[in-house]
C-alpha cells in the first residue's frame, strides 16, 4: 500500500507504537508483526526498520509507555496517613490498571528478550520507580531493624505475590484455583505480609 500522507519522524514514530499497540491489545503478542503494522499506517515494513531497531525494541518502547501510565495511575491516588491503607490503595490500583487491557499487560511477561541482549537502562529505571514506589509505602510499616536492603527485597515479595494473583486473573486461570476475584486474594495476601510484619 502506498503512503497516505507525509509524516514527520515523530508522527510516524507515533503512528507505529499506536497501530503495535492496538494489534497486541486485540490479538495478543502473537498477533503483532512488521507486515500488519505497515498495512495499518500506510507505509512498507521497511519503514518500521528506519524507526525502531527491531519488533523487540518497538515492543520495549510500548511496555514503556504502559510502566508509565501505570506510574501515573498509582501517583494519583489521593493522600492517605495511614501506610496500611496506602498500601492497599496501590493493590487495589494495581489490579485495577491491569484489568483495563489484559492482553497489553500481560506482554510485560509473555515478552522475552533475544538471549544475551539486556534490558535497557531506562526501561529498568521505569521498573524501579515502580518498586521505589511500593518500598516507600513500605517504610512506616517495616520493622526497626530493617535496613534498606531488606526494605528493597521485602517491597519486591510483596509486589511479586501481588503481580502472581493479577496475572491468574488476566490470564483468566483464577478460575483453576479459586472460586473467588481477585481482589479478595489481594486484598488477603497484602493484610497478611503486613500482619507478619508487625509481628516478626
Amino acid at each position: 500500500m502506498g503512503r497516505r500522507s507525509v509524516h514527520t519522524p515523530e508522527e510516524l514514530r507515533e503512528n507505529i507504537v499506536v497501530a503495535a499497540t492496538e494489534l497486541i491489545a486485540t490479538s495478543g503478542l502473537s498477533g503483532l508483526s512488521a507486515r500488519e503494522i505497515a498495512r495499518r499506517i500506510g507505509y512498507s515494513p521497511g519503514t518500521i526498520y528506519n524507526v525502531f531497531v527491531n519488533l523487540d525494541d518497538l515492543i520495549l518502547n510500548i511496555e514503556g509507555r504502559m510502566l508509565d501510565d501505570l506510574d501515573a495511575s498509582l501517583a494519583a491516588l489521593p493522600a492517605n496517613s495511614d501506610p496500611r491503607a496506602h498500601l492497599l490503595g496501590l493493590a487495589e490500583a494495581y489490579l485495577s490498571f491491569t484489568h483495563q487491557n489484559p492482553r497489553l499487560w500481560n506482554l510485560l511477561f509473555e515478552h522475552h528478550l533475544p538471549a544475551g541482549v539486556d534490558v535497557p537502562v531506562e526501561y529498568r529505571d521505569k521498573l524501579n520507580v515502580l518498586l521505589e514506589r511500593i518500598e516507600n509505602a513500605l517504610r512506616p510499616l517495616a520493622v526497626t531493624d530493617d535496613d534498606e536492603a531488606d526494605l528493597k527485597r521485602r517491597a519486591r515479595v510483596l509486589w511479586a505475590g501481588v503481580h502472581g494473583i493479577t496475572s491468574l486473573s488476566t490470564a483468566d486461570k483464577l478460575s483453576n484455583i479459586t472460586a473467588e476475584s481477585a481482589w479478595p486474594l489481594v486484598k488477603d495476601l497484602v493484610e497478611t505480609y503486613l500482619d507478619g510484619l508487625k509481628s516478626g
